[in-house]
């Protein structure tokens, strides 16, 4: 030891280095904020513990209107081939155009109270538009006062007569995607001319469909990957109204590789730390091919994140040019897809 003691000074620092990398160890690496890059989950999907299977999680496609789409489930399970897992979610969406469609119908829904009956493991999951003239690509003035009038309850009985038609026909423990994709521009159900009013709408749409005497539905808040017109946290209505968080993950925009829509802001990385803040599971009830055509690279990855997180279901879009069963435009992604879930 030297005169002045910095033998044992540096000791000292070594032991307290020691601890603290001890430390760290046991915390684990430290989540970015909310909607921002950050790499602890990223992190988790390239090396953290062991996956399952992706087909371990509920999961289907999107695969048509009506009694088509119903049909055509068994369809996709021969696809994947003998000893595969069986699809279980069934997926369907109601016509926005009118208040009529929105309520549904028995042509459109009794098939699916069939299919969903056949089996007790089976899920239907039902998009729900939030407004009539859903695609007509109003102004923001007119969706702003449709969304007030909404909040101010005025559409409650349309969402009461949906939620008595679904539990009439053995329907009662749907998963509902209301208002999906509300961050974006694409429908009248956007969310960005009157966040709060939107916020309010959506909880008046839960409270009156919870009140039908029978039903057990959870209540999916869906938006697109990615910050898209607005940041999609600011449309979330409350853990109280929400049980499950999902997100529409599709491969866009192009060039953008699947690490890069992991990591982006209020992308699927985002989604998880938020889920998890909120104790709400995750899904997926929309994702597949878009902008970046057949692209495999895209596909294993989306494949290995669902087997990572483990969502309450997920749900491919099965038609051109998101599809991999019905759309023979992405031979080399379906390849992936077909092996990865018949397995």
């Amino acid at each position: 030891m030297t005169p002045d003691g910095t033998c044992g000074i540096r000791r000292l620092a070594l032991t307290l280095l020691a601890a603290l990398l001890a430390l760290a160890a046991l915390v684990g690496p430290a989540s970015a904020p909310l909607g921002e890059g950050g790499t602890g989950e990223d992190g988790m999907y390239a090396s953290g513990a062991p996956a399952s299977r992706p087909s371990a999680a509920p999961f289907g496609a999107y695969l048509g209107y009506g009694p088509a789409g119903a049909r055509r489930i068994a369809g996709l399970a021969g696809w994947l081939g003998p000893g595969a897992p069986a699809p279980r979610v069934g997926r369907e969406y109601l016509p926005g155009d009118r208040w009529r469609g929105i309520e549904g119908s028995d042509a459109q829904l009794s098939d699916w109270g069939s299919w969903r009956r056949a089996r007790p493991d089976r899920l239907f999951v039902l998009n729900v538009p939030m407004l009539p003239r859903n695609e007509a690509h109003l102004p923001d003035r007119t969706v702003r006062a449709e969304l007030r009038r909404g909040a101010q309850g005025r559409y409650d009985a349309h969402f009461r007569a949906l939620a008595e038609r679904l539990v009439r026909l053995g329907l009662p423990d749907t998963v509902l995607v209301v208002g999906w994709e509300m961050n974006g521009i694409t429908y009248t159900h956007r969310c960005g001319p009157d966040p709060a009013a939107w916020r309010t709408y959506w909880r008046r749409i839960v409270t009156s469909m919870r009140a039908v005497p029978g039903q057990h539905f959870r209540f999916d808040f869906a938006p697109n990957r990615g910050r898209d017109a607005v940041p999609w946290p600011r449309c979330y209505p409350g853990d109280r109204y929400v049980d499950i968080i999902g997100m529409d993950a599709y491969d866009s925009p192009h060039a953008m590789p699947f690490r890069t829509q992991l990591r982006e802001p209020y992308g699927l990385a985002a989604q998880l730390r938020f889920a998890r803040a909120h104790g709400k599971p995750v899904s997926y009830p929309e994702w597949g091919l878009y902008k970046n055509g057949d692209n495999p690279a895209y596909m294993r990855g989306m494949l290995a994140w669902i087997a990572r997180v483990r969502p309450v279901y997920q749900s491919i879009t099965d038609y051109c040019p998101h599809g991999v069963w019905r759309c023979g435009a992405h031979p080399r992604s379906s390849a992936v897809y077909r092996r990865e879930m018949g397995r």
